[in-house]
């Protein structure tokens, strides 16, 4: 059981590729303590998510009462649900949490911008901490500060984006959040030299109010990957990002665990509590 000292925290999600690294990792860190895991397939109710993940017992039951679940991490202290779920569902997820007094860390993707004000206002009324984070990863966040630079003498750039082919929400949150970064440059990219036609629909990609393209890939045997070009006469700028194992986004995780309960407002990115 947790005790004043540690961090209670509930993952939604718990038995996804992400939701396994995430618990894995709140065992190993002493100032954090695993209380409850949601998870949606009816067959695991009641098992113990150490043993379902094939890591080791935790003795935390796999739980699909989400309030429930919330209402018990409340009673242990200040606590905190890292959301992995689902795009369908998360928005409701979030609300819930931030409703029952629990501080979310908000890896899943897919919320709208309308979605992500409501749940600001909402995280405001109650000075309930919350962090959207589209991506955990340290180096993604340098690659983004990169592209930021680039942006100011590029007037060319398009994104691609490529993950595993069980992701739900196309383009990536980092995708996304990286288009808005590079908006903040204030210009119009991509001003075409000739009119283009698209003998396929969606083959140059979705295209942001600024200009910037961005293409989906999604395959089996892909994690998270981006590229960032930009291009200009007689140069192509790269800049890349892949990630090999989700070992690599825990450090991020546990960062924003951590970082969560000092906030009293929604928070979008890692780069802002870094």
């Amino acid at each position: 059981m947790p005790t004043q000292s540690t961090i209670p925290v509930v993952v939604n999600g718990a038995y996804g590729k992400m939701g396994r690294e995430v618990i894995k990792a709140i065992d190993q860190a002493p100032d954090i303590t695993l209380v409850g895991a949601i998870g949606r397939n009816p067959e695991l109710m009641g098992q113990d998510i150490g043993e379902v993940i094939g890591y080791k017992p935790l003795e935390v039951p796999v739980m699909n009462d989400l309030e429930a679940t919330l209402v018990a991490a409340q009673s242990e202290g200040l606590a905190v649900m890292v959301d992995l779920s689902h795009p369908d569902s998360v928005y409701e997820s979030v609300r819930a949490a931030i409703a029952y007094g629990v501080r979310p860390v908000v890896g899943t993707t897919g919320l709208s911008n309308a979605q992500i004000r409501d749940l600001a206002e909402f995280a405001d009324k109650a000075s309930i901490g919350c962090l959207i984070v589209p991506n955990f990863s340290i180096g993604v966040v340098l690659m983004q500060q990169a592209a930021q630079q680039a942006a100011q003498y590029f007037d060319h750039v398009e994104i691609i984006e490529l993950h595993h082919n069980q992701k739900a929400d196309a383009p990536s949150g980092t995708a996304v959040q990286t288009a808005q970064m590079l908006a903040e440059a204030q210009k119009t990219f991509n001003t075409p030299l000739v009119k283009e036609t698209e003998t396929i629909p969606g083959a140059r990609g979705g295209t942001t109010p600024e200009g910037i393209n961005i293409h989906s890939v999604r395959l089996p045997g892909l994690i998270a990957h981006q590229e960032i070009l930009f291009g200009s006469p007689g140069q192509l700028y790269t800049l890349r990002h892949d990630t090999s194992d989700r070992a690599s986004f825990m450090p991020g995780v546990l960062l924003c665990i951590r970082r969560v309960m000092a906030l009293k407002s929604l928070i979008y990115g890692l780069d802002k509590v870094l």
